[in-house]
């Protein structure tokens, strides 16, 4: 067997934490298991990673976005899953669900705390930072490492 068939497959994510000029991030209540969570999904073979976060966000919230900066790499151990984050900043639309989300709310920090489970609410703080080097973490899909 080649090297190449061998090798590790990794799928590629991308999320947007959405901060209003309040300080509030946008979420979503996802439809498949109800956990709080920024809008992000799979990012497509063709697209570039910036036109996958404004994709995931419009499609999940409404919103439409610009990517303002990468604020981390999120690797899931368990799954082989690498989540790209990025701050992004409101531009239009109105917040609505789709077929993936059950709810969208603007959220304080506070509220992201309170609501998501920690490899979430670890990927919002890292957005708040004013830091711009990104941060690179694991996790096992609810913890970090």
């Amino acid at each position: 067997m080649s090297e190449k068939a061998t090798a590790p497959l990794h799928s590629v994510s991308v999320a947007g934490v959405v901060v209003r000029e309040d300080g509030r991030v946008l979420a979503i209540r996802r439809a498949d298991n109800g956990a709080w969570e920024p809008p992000g999904g799979v990012l497509e073979l063709t697209e570039s990673v910036e036109d996958g976060v404004r994709r995931e966000v419009y499609e999940e919230t409404g919103i439409k976005v610009g990517a303002e900066r990468l604020t981390g790499v999120y690797k899931n151990m368990s799954r082989g899953a690498v989540a790209l984050v990025f701050r992004c900043r409101p531009e239009s639309g109105r917040e609505q669900p789709s077929d993936e989300s059950l709810e969208v709310d603007w959220l304080t920090p506070d509220e992201v705390c309170e609501r998501m489970a920690e490899v979430y609410v670890v990927r919002v703080l890292d957005a708040l930072r004013e830091e711009t080097a990104p941060k690179v973490r694991s996790h096992d899909g609810r913890r970090l490492l």
